[in-house]
């Protein structure tokens, strides 16, 4: 591949990892920021030196389809994560979701479509799964909209897949599971933990412990993407990215303690628990199909790997200019 790469919200947690990775490996890149008065690009403001300047940038709104449209004229490949994600928001302001998951992407789509764009990889999320019928959880696992955050990623998912069945569009769907690491939002649980005890505090404040999770260290849903892009197979698919290992909240959150060389007490907070048919109580990924289809697998593995990705993410989190960049004393929807 030698034509420029747009990635949408390539100012966010996984977006900017993966725009840093672009420009390391030599692509020509056009980074998608959400248009703002403060001229923020999100975490690419705060990007590595080795990359600074070596990508376009691109301000706007991926609800606009002129703007979108604008953004993609020159581009061959189109990674599209840019996306609302925190699901307890999705509670509070659930239209803002469909205007930007699910018209976003359908601009996202029909831009590609028109544009006669080479690839547009899409990206998913294992909360489509819902609550786990079985483990571990393939592609074919059935779709359950427990939030309306996750509701608004099915039908985004399955606007991807109909563009691929009703007009060929050269499109394959990444889904996922729990990514972690530097600069995530502490919405996320992980960041959550992790800024509590670096701010000193002895009792950490969470919603449901008992609920399971695949958490995938970003470099490994990095390396993910990498995979699809550089393949010409695939279209139509939708491709797993889970480490295949799963640890309660409860055992994360003492696994971040003992890695940080603190002893600390749960104590539950009921604002930070969602509605009891909208928890989503187990996940844990089947990896096997990307595999088979493009050789890819996670380097972090199993709890030895999780705690090699954790102790990366509590260094980054803990240098002082980071820590700042969070507000550890309050929830964060």
């Amino acid at each position: 591949m030698t034509g420029k790469i747009l990635v949408t919200g390539a100012d966010g947690f996984i977006g900017s990892h993966l725009t840093e990775t672009l420009v390391r490996r030599g692509y020509e890149v056009k980074a998608f920021a959400y248009y703002n008065s403060f001229n923020s690009w999100g975490w690419l403001d705060h990007c590595d030196d080795d990359v600074k300047g070596l990508f376009e940038v691109f301000t706007g709104d991926i609800r606009d389809p002129f703007g979108v449209r604008q953004a993609m004229k020159d581009c061959d490949t189109v990674l599209h994560l840019a996306s609302l994600i925190a699901i307890p928001y999705s509670y509070v302001s659930p239209s803002s979701y469909i205007e930007t998951n699910v018209q976003g992407t359908l601009n996202i789509l029909q831009a590609a479509r028109d544009l006669n764009v080479h690839k547009v990889v899409h990206t998913s999320t294992s909360e489509v799964y819902g609550t786990a019928k079985f483990v571990p959880i393939s592609e074919d696992h059935p779709l359950q909209g427990q939030s309306p955050y996750s509701a608004s990623k099915i039908a985004a998912d399955q606007l991807a897949f109909a563009y691929y069945s009703s007009f060929n569009l050269p499109v394959v769907t990444v889904r996922p599971f729990n990514t972690f690491g530097p600069r995530q939002s502490a919405r996320a649980v992980i960041p959550t933990i992790i800024t509590q005890i670096a701010s000193h505090k002895k009792e950490i404040r969470l919603g449901a412990i008992k609920p399971t999770r695949d958490f995938s260290f970003v470099e490994d849903t990095v390396s993910g993407f990498f995979s699809v892009l550089e393949s010409d197979t695939s279209f139509g698919e939708v491709l797993n990215l889970g480490s295949g290992f799963e640890i309660s909240i409860e055992g994360v959150a003492h696994l971040i303690a003992e890695i940080m060389g603190i002893e600390v007490q749960i104590a539950p907070d009921s604002e930070r628990i969602r509605p009891a048919n909208s928890e989503v109580e187990r996940l844990l990924a089947d990896n096997s199909k990307i595999g088979k289809l493009l050789g890819w697998k996670p380097n972090h593995v199993g709890l030895d790997g999780l705690r090699i990705g954790l102790s990366k993410t509590i260094d980054w989190f803990s240098r002082p200019e980071n820590l700042r960049l969070y507000k550890s004393g309050i929830y964060n929807l």
